[in-house]
């Protein structure tokens, strides 16, 4: 049964202002991010960056954007696996949709907020909306639990690799305790189909609390609900093979780091080390995704592991250079697809806002 839902202005207003509230927190973020990349270019020497980089060559960029390329064809296929029948998706359309996504999700403060929709804006002609938005949050889902395990072992391994403060494990173990909470938690929710989330919602808005942010968002998160549980039911057979692909994802994030020092290092980098970077980018990117390219943080991040990991002084900030050069190319190409398609980020936000007023229940 299909439950419209409208925002009226009570509603309305307190949403507007949360989104005004991130916006200026984007700004603010995004200042500080262009500080730390000034001051991390300065303190590493712009010759040695240079150097780094010519290192890498035009061909070591070329494999480096291939790389990448693989990375997006994996969540395409993923993607395509998420869809239910009898809609369908093939490959051809699900890959440029991606790189649209990943471009506004880079280029543009809280544009992880829309770069789904705009993914399921670009198959608009292949599928309905809805059914695009709801195979796009399928595959986000694998995605962010791929992620956590991911960036949960690789905090494990930092953590009983390297002598660190004592404050830094404490913070360390806590993390890795509510990732494994949630991730045993979330996985025991699909199977038994617990309606747990929805359930703390309407008893919070119940008995009057959060009631202006529950009015719809409890409906939302019931939606969300049915959608996996939905999905699980209709297709046990998809979640090995799509948990796999996302596996595929980080694996490749890992060979491309791993590449890369190979250029730039001093040293011969293990694995080890490439994992540690690429779970901290992981991780950087979940956290920080208010700040376009990950601007001065990504460096910062990836400058301390480097320095923990003895591999040379400035080889971090290097790193992260390379990679946001990649960025900066596949970004340019989404944006080339989004004018080739006639798309607009007005129709992607009426489009999202829509989404947010549409409620779908079994």
């Amino acid at each position: 049964m299909a439950t419209q839902v409208s925002s009226g202005n009570e509603t309305g207003a307190p949403a507007r202002r949360a989104m005004k509230r991130l916006k200026a927190a984007g700004v603010v973020f995004t200042l500080c991010g262009l500080g730390l990349f000034g001051y991390f270019i300065y303190s590493t020497g712009f010759g040695q960056i240079t150097d780094g980089v010519a290192k890498i060559g035009v061909s070591g960029f070329s494999l480096i954007l291939l790389i990448y390329l693989l990375r997006i064809s994996v969540r395409a296929t993923a993607w395509r696996l998420s869809v239910y029948e009898p809609y369908e998706l093939g490959f051809r359309d699900t890959f440029p949709a991606v790189i649209i996504g990943e471009a506004l999700s880079s280029m543009i403060p809280l544009g992880i907020l829309v770069s789904g929709t705009a993914k399921a804006v670009a198959v608009r002609k292949k599928v309905p909306l809805v059914v695009g938005l709801s195979s796009v949050a399928t595959e986000n889902l694998f995605y962010s639990l791929a992620t956590s395990i991911f960036i949960c072992a690789g905090a494990v391994l930092f953590l009983r690799g390297f002598p660190l403060d004592e404050s830094w494990v404490v913070v360390i173990d806590t993390m890795i305790v509510l990732i494994v909470l949630l991730i045993v938690f979330g996985g025991l929710m699909v199977v038994r189909r617990w309606h747990w989330a929805s359930g703390i919602c309407d008893a919070l808005y119940n008995r009057g609390f959060f009631t202006r942010v529950l009015e719809s968002g409890r409906l939302q998160v019931r939606l969300f609900e049915n959608l996996i549980y939905g999905f699980y039911r209709r297709y046990p057979g998809r979640f090995l093979p799509l948990l796999l692909l996302q596996v595929v994802f980080h694996a490749l994030g890992i060979t491309e780091v791993l590449f890369i020092l190979s250029k730039i290092s001093p040293g011969l980098p293990s694995i080890s080390s490439a994992f540690f970077l690429e779970s901290v980018s992981r991780l950087i990117t979940v956290v920080f995704k208010l700040i376009p390219f990950l601007i001065g943080v990504d460096e910062a991040g990836a400058e301390f592991i480097v320095k923990v990991l003895a591999l040379g002084a400035g080889t971090g900030v290097t790193l992260a250079i390379v990679r946001k050069a990649r960025i900066f190319f596949w970004t340019l190409v989404g944006i080339l697809l989004i004018i080739k398609r006639g798309l607009t980020l007005r129709e992607i936000r009426r489009a999202h806002k829509h989404s947010q007023g549409e409620v779908t229940e079994d």
